[in-house]
C-alpha cells in the first residue's frame, strides 16, 4: 500500500531529475564561474544533483522547484570554495599560488633544493640513505664505493645541508 508521502515523494523526484537535465548547462556554468575548472564544476554540479534528488521529499511547493535546485548548486560552490584544498607544488606553481604555503611546505623545498645543490654523488648519498632507507654497505655496493667513504660522504652532505637549511631559515626571520 502507498501511502501519500511516497506519492509526493515520487512526484517531487520526477520533477527535480527533468529540472536537472533541463537546466544542468546552466548549473554548470554558473558553478564553473565559481571554480574555474571545468573538473570540479562537473563534481558540484554532479553532488548538487545528488543531494536534490536525495533530499526530493522536503520540496514542499512544487511551484519553486527550479529556484530551489538552484540554491543547492550555489550552496555547493560556496562549500565547495570553503573547502580547504590539497594542491602539489605544481598545481601551486601553474596557478601561481605560490604564497599558499605553509611553513612545513616551505622546509620541504628548502630541503629539496639543498640537496639539488649537493655533488651528484653526494646526493645519491642522501637520497639512498634518507629516502630509500638503504645501508651504508648497500649504498657502497650500488656506488661501488668503500664503505668508509660512503660515511665521510654522508656526514660532510649532512653538514653542507644543516648549512644551507639553517642559511635558509635566518634569511625567512631577516624578510619577516
Amino acid at each position: 500500500m502507498h501511502s501519500i508521502f511516497d506519492k509526493k515523494h515520487n512526484t517531487n523526484k520526477a520533477l527535480i531529475e527533468s529540472i536537472i537535465l533541463e537546466q544542468y548547462n546552466q548549473y554548470y556554468r554558473l558553478a564553473y564561474s565559481y571554480v574555474h575548472n571545468e573538473a570540479d564544476a562537473c563534481d558540484i554540479v554532479q553532488t548538487g544533483a545528488y543531494k536534490a534528488i536525495r533530499n526530493c521529499y522536503t520540496l514542499n511547493q512544487p511551484e519553486f522547484a527550479q529556484t530551489w535546485v538552484y540554491r543547492i548548486m550555489l550552496n555547493e560552490c560556496f562549500a565547495f570554495i570553503r573547502k580547504p584544498k590539497a594542491l602539489s607544488y605544481d598545481a601551486m606553481q601553474d596557478e601561481g599560488m605560490e604564497s599558499a604555503y605553509t611553513e612545513e611546505h616551505d622546509r620541504d623545498i628548502d630541503l629539496q633544493r639543498a640537496i639539488d645543490s649537493l655533488p651528484e654523488k653526494d646526493k645519491a648519498i642522501i637520497l639512498l640513505r634518507y629516502f630509500e632507507d638503504k645501508k651504508i654497505e648497500e649504498i657502497a655496493d650500488i656506488l661501488n664505493e668503500n664503505t668508509n667513504t660512503i660515511k665521510s660522504r654522508l656526514y660532510r652532505s649532512m653538514s653542507k645541508l644543516r648549512v644551507a637549511l639553517t642559511d635558509n631559515k635566518k634569511q625567512y626571520k631577516k624578510i619577516l
